[in-house]
């Protein structure tokens, strides 16, 4: 899956009417108090948000109608433009973060912004008054894994960690038993408030 930063964002174009079919949904479901999520399946934050702004709009929405939301991302500086709107609405600010070394950073996630770029990113939420989550997932060195939350705990109101998946080579490398006792017995150290994904609570 691993490619060209060029050939992964060359497909990248707004869908049609996807805004106004957006704010349809948004007027039918004005003041839910479940959280939209932006998004699972891709980054709301990826090049091509910087010219259309389609996050931005969609998180106006989700002010207008009296909604809640979520954004997940691998994005850096781009993402602080929305500091305001996120505030505003309350949105949740996450971000996938899963090394401290930008080495690893870049053999496993080579077009998402650097570990750096993440962890200001979350410095500068934190700052700003946003709630901010980690999405450590999924864990594929468990040292890097411990020195992420170690790094960035100032920063983080929540944390949801997850184990590696379909990669049995590699999966196999981890004692996953022991890792989620070191996991839970740093984050309750840290006082942090913190999911366990049912992949890795298995392992008691």
């Amino acid at each position: 899956m691993r490619t060209t930063s060029a050939k992964w964002h060359e497909g990248a174009v707004v869908r049609s009417r996807v805004l106004e079919l957006f704010e349809k949904d948004a007027a039918k479901l004005r003041g839910d108090p479940r959280k939209i999520l932006f998004s699972f399946l891709s980054d709301p934050y990826q090049p091509l948000e910087a010219t259309e702004k389609i996050t931005r709009q969609a998180l106006e929405m989700v002010k207008k109608y009296n909604l809640r939301s979520q954004i997940l991302t691998k994005g850096g500086v781009l993402v602080e433009r929305d500091f305001d709107l996120m505030k505003a609405c309350g949105t949740e600010l996450g971000v996938t973060l899963c090394f401290v070394d930008d080495e690893l950073r870049r053999k496993w996630e080579p077009t998402a912004a650097s570990v750096a770029e993440r962890l200001q990113l979350l410095c500068n939420a934190h700052a700003a008054g946003l709630h901010t989550w980690v999405s450590l997932e999924p864990v594929i060195d468990p040292d890097q894994a411990l020195a992420v939350i170690r790094e960035a705990h100032p920063w983080v109101s929540f944390w949801k960690v997850g184990k590696l998946n379909h990669m049995k080579e590699v999966e196999k490398q981890v004692d996953w038993r022991l890792f989620r006792r070191e996991v839970e017995a740093l984050l309750q150290r840290l006082h942090a408030n913190y999911y366990i994904k049912d992949d890795l609570r298995a392992f008691l």
